[in-house]
């Protein structure tokens, strides 16, 4: 697909599989540090107008994983939700439903990343067996049942749990009215990947 850095695609993406290619190649540039985009006023202009976003992409809130640079995609091209450890509540549910009923993205990715905090401090909360109490301790919660799947005690906890977290996350959302039928009409795929810290790249989970 022919790009033009300022403006984004000039040929709107509208199947998942181009979408999830587009991610992939986006990622190797920014991994290779040949990006395509900016995040020039620009580019900010151009898009005003209108959005046709080709993704919508649910991470961590992290800040060493934001999602338009390390997929190297410029204003207007995906939409970004993120939480803690990609935990999801109704209003995270409502957003994803909102980007395949109203903006018709073809693609969902789940992204979780390693050496994810909340993740680790869930691990750290249930072999402690304190809790937080709060909105946090909703976090831990949420998180919980993929540290327990794969083993509170498991020497390398925290990372099994983050990639069955991920899974688990997945399987919420295609439980979503509106996104289970996209998926089993075949206009929408739901995928799941995980990010490295230390490398920059995205790995797609089986």
């Amino acid at each position: 697909m022919t790009t033009d850095p300022s403006a984004g695609p000039t040929v709107p993406i509208t199947n998942a599989d181009e979408a999830l290619a587009e991610l992939v190649a986006g990622n190797k540039r920014f991994v290779s540090g040949r990006p395509e985009h900016g995040h020039q006023v620009s580019a900010a202009a151009a898009a005003s107008g209108r959005q046709q976003p080709h993704a919508v992409v649910l991470g961590c809130i992290d800040s060493r994983v934001p999602l338009e640079a390390i997929f190297d995609q410029t204003f207007g091209s995906i939409c970004v939700v993120r939480s803690g450890a990609h935990v999801v509540d109704r209003a995270v549910l409502g957003s994803v439903g909102f980007a395949v009923a109203e903006l018709g993205v073809p693609l969902i990715m789940v992204l979780g990343h390693k050496r994810c905090g909340a993740v680790s401090a869930t691990v750290a909360a249930l072999r402690a067996g304190e809790v937080p109490a709060g909105d946090i301790g909703f976090l831990v919660d949420e998180i919980a049942p993929a540290v327990r799947a794969v083993g509170v005690e498991d020497t390398d906890a925290a990372e099994k749990a983050m990639r069955a977290h991920v899974g688990r996350t997945v399987r919420r959302l295609s439980t979503v009215d509106v996104v289970a039928d996209a998926v089993a009409s075949g206009r929408v795929n739901l995928v799941g990947a995980v990010y490295d810290l230390d490398t920059g790249l995205v790995d797609l989970l089986p």
